[in-house]
């Protein structure tokens, strides 16, 4: 088929909802490494990898002959079957998360990471109620629906009970008024009093993303998560990490993003990147929470033999090629990069984030939400081939997260097409 075909079929055989990006979509027909090429062979550098899920380039060699390998092996078995490449991976994850975490069970995907993180806790502490953040994301199922923070993600009616939400780290746009670190981290102290007027004073958990993905980038002071967790604590409640775009070395520097924050997580989700792309989902918890679903459940696709092999080869390729210290140091590039584009264009309001998951926000007089240059930047970007990501409650944040084994040169190269982009905006 032409592009033109793909583009007639898929608005006339898929659901509606199912948006692209661009004027123009995108009709994406091969990928390697750091790079993808459309349907008419020309080539763009990626800088978002699928919504953060490409974490060692497109069709990574070692990946793809681990996924090869298993699938001339065993291709399905379904939880009633142990298999090595299960239970190696579930192994794997309990050596390297943090704290006490042990115990794993594995979805397809992070709604479902998440539906089972909430499950857990609400059966360990014996209480319903959940504590969110505003502007979070957490899924698609009606559960992730209640919980995430963001009118335009919650597309039906939330009937899940029991779910509350607190104000973020949000410092730009300080829902207080307040400014860091003045502010005496009025944002995560607000969890007290939200758990005494919200609940019969005892609560489930509260999940958080380390970092709000979809939310824009929204990166926490330094001691906020310890705030956080030393009143969860007190009202019984358990800490859910959703790692979902932070983890497996995003930040830099660690390779997961609550580990930044220096707190140790209850329960932890992963999905998107844990296999460079393959579906899967993942929720590990300490041996006693994980313990306290007492009856019969299985997961079909959980644990899938060539889903784990691709895990356990993508996480192979992060530590092998010490891929979390280099998104540490790409990330100082980059992020310098960006705040150069700041001082020279006032369209950018705000650049945060950690490693390679780093964000601008778009505004205009007064920190007004600037859709219109962001939409005019992506038509800019895709047509210098560049790949970026877009979020934020008002649609007005770049995201940018490339692979992590991005080098010099491409960060370099990035920077330089955002600058001519920028240029074109006439800000």
């Amino acid at each position: 088929m032409n592009k033109q075909e793909i583009i007639d079929k898929h608005r006339k055989y898929l659901f509606s909802c199912v948006a692209t990006y661009y004027d123009e979509p995108l009709v994406v027909d091969h990928a390697k490494d750091n790079y993808v090429y459309d349907i008419d062979g020309k080539e763009y550098l990626d800088f978002f990898g699928g919504i953060l899920t490409v974490s060692v380039g497109h069709c990574n060699e070692k990946v793809t002959k681990a996924i090869e390998e298993q699938t001339h092996k065993l291709q399905h078995a379904s939880t009633l079957y142990p298999n090595e490449p299960h239970v190696r991976l579930a192994e794997k994850l309990a050596q390297i998360t943090p704290g006490r975490l042990q115990k794993s069970f594995f979805t397809n995907s992070g709604t479902e990471a998440n539906e089972t993180a909430v499950l857990i806790a609400q059966l360990y502490t014996k209480c319903q109620d959940v504590i969110a953040l505003r502007h979070s994301y957490s899924g698609r199922s009606y559960m992730a629906l209640s919980l995430t923070g963001n009118a335009s993600w919650r597309i039906a009616p939330t009937t899940v009970p029991g779910i509350h939400h607190i104000p973020n780290a949000y410092c730009y746009r300080c829902p207080f008024g307040l400014t860091y670190p003045s502010c005496d981290l009025k944002c995560a102290k607000d969890l007290e009093e939200a758990i005494q007027t919200q609940t019969q004073g005892r609560v489930a958990a509260l999940i958080a993303e380390p970092i709000q993905g979809v939310g824009g980038y929204i990166t926490p002071p330094k001691e906020y998560f310890k705030e956080i967790v030393s009143i969860l604590k007190k009202y019984g409640g358990l800490l859910i990490s959703d790692e979902v775009q932070t983890g497996w070395g995003r930040t830099g520097g660690k390779m997961f993003g609550i580990e930044q924050w220096g707190v140790e997580p209850d329960i932890m989700t992963f999905a998107k990147g844990m296999a460079n792309g393959v579906p899967i989902g993942a929720t590990i918890a300490t041996p006693e929470v994980a313990d306290s679903i007492k009856g019969m459940t299985i997961s079909t696709f959980g644990g899938n033999p060539v889903t784990a092999a691709a895990a356990l080869a993508t996480i192979q390729v992060v530590e092998e090629e010490n891929l979390v210290e280099n998104a540490r140091v790409m990330g100082k590039r980059l992020r310098d990069g960006l705040e150069a584009l700041k001082q020279k264009y006032p369209v950018v309001g705000d650049v945060r984030g950690m490693g390679l998951m780093q964000a601008m926000e778009l505004v205009g007089d007064n920190k007004k939400p600037d859709t219109e240059s962001l939409k005019r930047l992506f038509e800019a970007t895709k047509k210098h081939g560049l790949l970026i990501g877009k979020g934020g409650l008002m649609g007005n944040v770049v995201r940018i997260a490339p692979p992590l084994n991005v080098t010099k040169d491409q960060i370099d190269q990035a920077l330089k097409v955002l600058d001519q982009s920028f240029a074109q905006l006439g800000h």
